[in-house]
């Protein structure tokens, strides 16, 4: 029987440049390759979703009258993510700049546009739908709205706390699976103690917290585990963290256990970081799985 994950969040265009290095404030830095390509965590988290296989995805964005709109759309559509835009005439489409390092890091600015304007009411009915997906890249009391409503219809509630900032109790209350990495952690649970520690202080019943290439923890109701990171030589990193979400989410839906989950998820993060581009580079299912089928070095 096939799952139905629905994505509610943020979609850009991204004008990605290649750079020796990041500059330091104040500083010009003359860069290499410049080329844009589809993203936004949301999108970036729905592609991955569906090229996971095994759920249908939704996902529910804002875009406005413009041009940057249309490669968005399409590689959405490319992917098989079934689409319910909100049209905006006053706010552009979203737009992220990113430089990109020649190690692999990235530093991101990002101009909202369209994903600002999203309203608790955007949310279309969730009859059909076993797992929301969210992320923080569009109004926090919209958010929080769209995960109330969603726990009131009985459907499993994903969030992506990034980026990093305090989040309302309410909002908390109803997350099923809090995904966050080690800043977005301690942006919510404080810095003292152990990272177990910190787990425990967040009351949410399953927290995920990716570690980049040291792989990620998860304290969940079924247990705690630990996941390594899968070895591969990085390109780019842009767009790993969303790609882990989107499988997890595609794996959580499918009803897998945590551990297979877990190595789904982080197989297909460590492959999307192989390749430059947010959604370009998020793997299909079958490279997924030949990667976890391949003997350990």
């Amino acid at each position: 029987m096939t799952t139905t994950v629905l994505v509610a969040g943020s979609a850009n265009l991204d004008f990605v440049v290649r750079a020796s290095r990041i500059p330091a404030p104040g500083e010009t830095v003359l860069g290499q390759d410049f080329r844009t390509y589809a993203g936004g965590k949301g999108a970036n988290q729905a592609v991955a979703c569906a090229r996971a296989g095994g759920a249908a995805t939704r996902m529910l964005l804002g875009l406005g009258q413009d041009a940057f709109a249309q490669p968005i759309e399409a590689s959405l559509a490319d992917a098989g993510v079934e689409r319910i835009v909100r049209r905006f005439d006053q706010h552009a489409t979203g737009t992220a700049f990113i430089t990109v390092a020649d190690g692999g890091e990235n530093a991101i600015t990002v101009a909202p546009g369209a994903n600002a304007a999203l309203q608790p009411q955007d949310l279309p009915p969730l009859a059909g739908v076993d797992l929301l997906l969210l992320q923080l890249e569009t109004p926090l009391a919209t958010v929080s709205a769209w995960a109330r409503a969603a726990q009131a219809a009985g459907v499993q509630v994903l969030l992506n706390a990034a980026p990093a900032q305090a989040l309302p109790a309410e909002l908390l209350a109803a997350v099923d699976v809090l995904v966050l990495n080690e800043g977005e952690l301690r942006a919510l649970a404080g810095s003292a103690g152990t990272l177990d520690d910190q787990l425990q202080r967040l009351a949410v019943p399953d927290v995920v917290v990716t570690l980049g290439a040291r792989g990620c923890v998860a304290h969940t109701r079924a247990g705690h585990f630990v996941q390594p990171a899968f070895s591969v030589s990085v390109v780019d990193t842009t767009g790993a963290g969303d790609t882990f979400c989107g499988t997890l989410a595609a794996a959580l839906a499918r009803r897998e256990a945590w551990p297979q989950a877990l190595r789904q998820a982080s197989a297909a993060a460590a492959l999307a970081c192989t390749q430059a581009g947010a959604q370009a580079s998020i793997p299909t299912r079958q490279q997924v799985q030949d990667l976890l089928a391949a003997p350990s070095p």
